[in-house]
């Protein structure tokens, strides 16, 4: 029976998480972006709606 490559499962094993890591961090700022561009949206300024004072 051949010996099981420890080494190698390890390496795969690291690429895997490195590519999840890297996955996520790529959704986080899409996620970001999208907010960013939701906040930048003109928001009507309340005190000067009031400009009919006695």
């Amino acid at each position: 029976m051949a010996k099981p490559n420890f080494q190698y499962e390890k390496r795969q094993k690291e690429l895997e998480k490195k590519k999840k890591k890297e996955e996520k961090l790529k959704r986080k700022q899409e996620k970001g972006s999208e907010r960013e561009e939701t906040s930048e949206q003109p928001v009507p300024d309340e005190g000067s709606a009031q400009t009919d004072t006695p």
